[in-house]
């Protein structure tokens, strides 16, 4: 039988390799003659025809590289000339990034006075840059804009007072909060944080890791409007990890902050310093965010936070560590819950609604309440845990050095599991058992405030035959005296509370 032409099977193949094959056809022998060359023609005219057809097919299916419209706002610093080797400085080329950004166009807007970019991205392109001073927008009034995907790294002669990311429109405007440091209740400070004065709306920075090199802090956000900062990694800060000042609604998540870097049981813990967290401002969450070391892990000047599923073991309370300090004495307004303070304790100065619960306090760590006016109100701290090492450590303390607390109300210490410390509540109940016709119960072990006791419900039980007429006698420093008329075998069993007037 006589073969097949081999024209037959190079069909299959890619015209690249059809046409060098075809003109080597007559030099290569045949055992049967080869077709009429229209009929090749004709074969090769239907294969570029549905080759062309596939090709056509592809081309719908993929948009080329080169057919990404010009006006899509992804900005890549490797883009700009900014080295993701961190060899040499990337400053310049970032900030021409963040002025492209910057000068987007856009019909758009937030808030008044702030421009919708529409989720313009900067995106570091999985790069570490070397920056010599602190990366900032060009002005104010934008939002909607990702920072996103790479790492920073502080220069030897970064300013030591700077962050490497800095929301704010100027160096004179951030040094005219930082300087601000009062309660954010003021006129004056009122008026920062109007919708009329906003710098931005809606800035996200994700994925960060910002190494300060110990030459200042990572981010500051001044006077700003629902600011997100997401799985962000920031460490050998020299002041603060990141510092909100004015504005409301920074939302702060799934964030690692440390001046340096350890697990725990750092031999260098004695020397730790800066604040990991700085919240001079309303309305903010930090949520889920571990604090590995600082001389404190957040501090709080502002109303209305929250902080939820934290984890501070910075510099231990034993070393002069706080974990949380809360300093808005007189209206507070925080909430602390779902934590865990590791050798680590809590500071709130006059709290005035201030909660505090299902925490777990380890090593000793423990709740003060420091008097700066004498007022404790609308104060609960319930249902968290306490473990320590038998040392007598009370898990909530007074700190009266300045004055003592005089206007004490709504306080609910209660319900908290403990082991290994000091129980201390604003409630409490004895029983005690003797012979003729007075008792005495003292709460002191347990009351956390000295000579304060408002409301006293008691039974006494007779074990000898008879009624003997009983009341409470008297009710001072802390101690409850309960007497009969006649002298008689019993037991008075008696509760306290401190907290309701």
């Amino acid at each position: 039988m006589a073969k097949q032409p081999a024209f037959s099977f190079i069909l299959c193949l890619p015209t690249m390799l059809l046409f060098p094959l075809l003109s080597a056809a007559p030099n290569t022998p045949s055992l049967s003659s080869p077709p009429p060359a229209t009929h090749v023609s004709a074969r090769i005219r239907h294969y570029n025809h549905h080759l062309t057809k596939l090709h056509k097919l592809k081309s719908s299916l993929l948009v080329p590289r080169d057919s990404v419209p010009t006006d899509a706002r992804v900005y890549h610093v490797t883009s700009y000339g900014a080295d993701p080797t961190g060899k040499n400085d990337s400053t310049e080329s970032i900030l021409r990034v963040f002025s492209d950004a910057y000068g987007s166009t856009s019909d758009l807007s937030l808030i008044d006075g702030v421009r919708n970019l529409g989720g313009v991205q900067i995106n570091l392109d999985g790069g570490h840059y070397l920056i010599s001073r602190p990366l900032r927008l060009p002005g104010a009034g934008v939002g909607n804009i990702v920072i996103q995907g790479g790492s920073l790294h502080a220069s030897d002669d970064f300013p030591s007072d700077g962050y490497l990311i800095e929301l704010s429109p100027s160096p004179s405007a951030a040094a005219k909060i930082m300087e601000n440091e009062r309660v954010m209740n003021s006129a004056e400070d009122a008026s920062l944080s109007s919708s009329t004065s906003y710098n931005y709306e809606y800035i996200t920075f994700r994925d960060l890791l910002l190494d300060c090199n110990y030459r200042g802090g990572g981010i500051s956000i001044v006077n700003s409007l629902r600011i997100s900062i997401d799985n962000c990694y920031i460490t050998h800060f020299a002041t603060t990890g990141i510092s909100v000042r004015g504005g409301h609604e920074t939302y702060i998540r799934s964030s690692f902050l440390g001046q340096h870097i350890t697990a725990g049981g750092d031999p260098g813990e004695r020397n730790f310093s800066g604040t990991g967290i700085s919240l001079v401002g309303n309305d903010n969450a930090v949520i889920d965010v571990v604090i590995f070391s600082a001389a404190t892990g957040i501090f709080i000047s502002g109303q209305a936070n929250l902080i939820s599923g934290v984890h501070c073991y910075n510099k231990a309370t034993g070393f002069g560590g706080t974990g949380i300090y809360l300093q808005l004495p007189g209206l507070t307004q925080t909430r602390i819950v779902d934590s865990y303070m590791d050798y680590t304790g809590i500071v709130a100065e006059d709290p005035v609604q201030l909660h505090i619960s299902n925490t777990l306090f380890l090593g000793d760590a423990a709740i003060t309440l420091k008097s700066i006016n004498g007022v404790v109100n609308g104060l609960n701290i319930v249902d968290n845990m306490f473990s320590g090492s038998n040392a007598g450590v009370a898990i909530v303390q007074l700190d009266e050095s300045k004055s003592a607390f005089k206007q004490i109300d709504q306080v609910v210490i209660a319900r908290n599991n403990v082991k290994g410390m000091q129980v201390k509540s604003t409630v409490g109940s004895a029983e005690w058992q003797g012979n003729g016709t007075s008792w005495t119960v003292d709460f002191n072990p347990v009351l956390v405030f000295p000579n304060l006791i408002r409301n006293v419900q008691y039974s006494f039980r007779s074990t000898d035959n008879g009624f003997p007429k009983h009341m409470v006698r008297n009710v001072s420093d802390n101690r409850v005296v309960i007497e009969t008329d006649v002298a008689v075998s019993g037991s008075v069993y008696a509760r306290v509370d401190q907290g309701q007037s």
